[in-house]
């Protein structure tokens, strides 16, 4: 029987999804150990490919033709298993649904409403909300339109939509809400800690990444206030209000949602803790590994996850930017960047990806009689993914390092990463 190895990577922003980089490297990893048992698990942290990863690990697509962020009708998609549906603001929502270029004042959140309503039509009873990479900046105010609420101004007119009218606000009316959502359980997928106001709020810090110049970074904060005046003051100093450019406030404050961590509550709903049953080792990965990495994104959370297993953690990436005193923090024992690789790594990503696939297995999938550290170096030098592939092994290694990936080889002697 071959090592068990379960590949949990992200997607690498413009390059791969998470889906084609487990099957990348999966691919390579088969071509040095042919024998591996190799489990599949593309992962997302809340953000872009969330519902991807959640039909990956079993849940149902539901296609839903809603409204995007300029008003224009797009196709989007919810994932459903049992009573559990997965949303994903991007799919709605996001930045990539502006055609014409920013929208900063008036792009909104109605389709993320849309998508939330027919869960509730499928009688789904707990909602997982991912929120990153959204458009605008409208508080959450377009989702709670798409749900009945109507925003009024002081002559009684519905406001259009978009963040900026928000400063006209008099005063809102629920409708139907409260109903809709008795027994519904709200569970942001969130890692942003913003507030929804002032100069670490959602139109000060992300503002500006959706095409805000400062007047209107100003506006925006100045309109989201009302926006929070008026519906629950309480909750703009929360953290992750502040998400998606106040989404995360729309939904504290009229969903009743809750916020959890966004890769931790996404391993848990895709069942990582089960493939780690017998597991010898993790492959998790992104575009870019950087100090970002280590402030909640996937390959820092799966190391989290697989660390409190006992199973060693590695990573393939498109660049590393952290030292290997960092990465050995973070529990991760080797790393493979595709820019190490070889030329036009953004070009040739899923051939290199392949090929890291292969190094990794031949470097970490081995007998401890074949004397190979994680990192090809001696076990004194606390070996992690500073390491570049092309390292040779040290033949002064010793294999009595506790957490060592060498129990893969005791146990099978054979040889073998938003705007937000």
């Amino acid at each position: 029987m071959g090592p068990v190895v379960v590949l949990a990577p992200d997607k690498f922003k413009g390059t791969l999804t998470a889906v084609q980089a487990a099957v990348r490297i999966g691919a390579g990893i088969r071509r040095a150990r042919p024998d591996a048992d190799v489990r599949m698990l593309p992962i997302a942290d809340g953000g872009e490919g969330t519902v991807d990863a959640a039909v990956a690990a079993g849940f149902a697509r539901i296609p839903v033709r809603v409204t995007g962020p300029t008003g224009r009708p797009v196709g989007a998609a919810l994932a459903v298993r049992g009573r559990t549906a997965v949303v994903e603001l991007a799919e709605s929502s996001g930045l990539a649904l502006l055609p014409d270029g920013p929208a900063p004042l008036t792009a909104d959140t109605t389709g993320v409403g849309e998508l939330i309503g027919r869960a509730l039509e499928l009688g789904c009873t707990r909602i997982v909300l991912g929120l990153g990479g959204s458009a605008s900046t409208d508080g959450g105010s377009g989702l709670a339109r798409a749900l009945g609420v109507r925003l009024l101004d002081a002559a009684g007119e519905e406001l259009p939509r978009g963040g900026a009218a928000l400063l006209r606000l008099d005063r809102i009316e629920r409708g139907d809400l409260a109903t809709r959502l008795a027994g519904v359980e709200v569970v942001i997928a969130s890692d942003v800690d913003n507030p929804l106001l002032g100069p670490k709020g959602a139109a000060a810090v992300y503002g500006p990444q959706k095409g805000a110049s400062p007047d209107e970074v100003r506006l925006l904060d100045s309109a989201l206030a009302r926006w929070a005046e008026v519906v629950a003051p309480e909750l703009a100093e929360v953290p992750g209000a502040g998400a998606a450019g106040g989404a995360g406030f729309g939904a504290l404050a009229l969903l009743g949602a809750s916020i959890r961590p966004g890769i931790g509550l996404l391993l848990e709903l895709l069942g990582f803790d089960e493939l780690l049953d017998g597991a010898d080792l993790v492959v998790t990965g992104e575009g870019s590994l950087d100090r970002q990495t280590l402030h909640g994104k996937a390959p820092a959370g799966v190391a989290v996850a697989a660390r409190e297993r006992g199973v060693p953690v590695a990573v393939v990436c498109g660049r590393v930017e952290l030292s290997g005193v960092q990465l050995d923090a973070a529990g991760i024992v080797a790393a493979y960047a595709l820019a190490d690789l070889g030329a036009d790594s953004m070009s040739r990503a899923g051939e290199l990806a392949e090929d890291a696939g292969e190094r990794l297995a031949r470097d970490l999938l081995t007998g401890p009689a074949d004397g190979v550290d994680p990192a090809g170096r001696s076990a004194s030098h606390h070996p992690t993914s500073s390491h570049h592939p092309s390292d040779p092994p040290d033949p002064t290694h010793s294999t009595d390092r506790p957490g060592s990936t060498d129990r893969i080889g005791s146990a099978h002697p054979v040889d073998s990463e938003d705007a937000s």
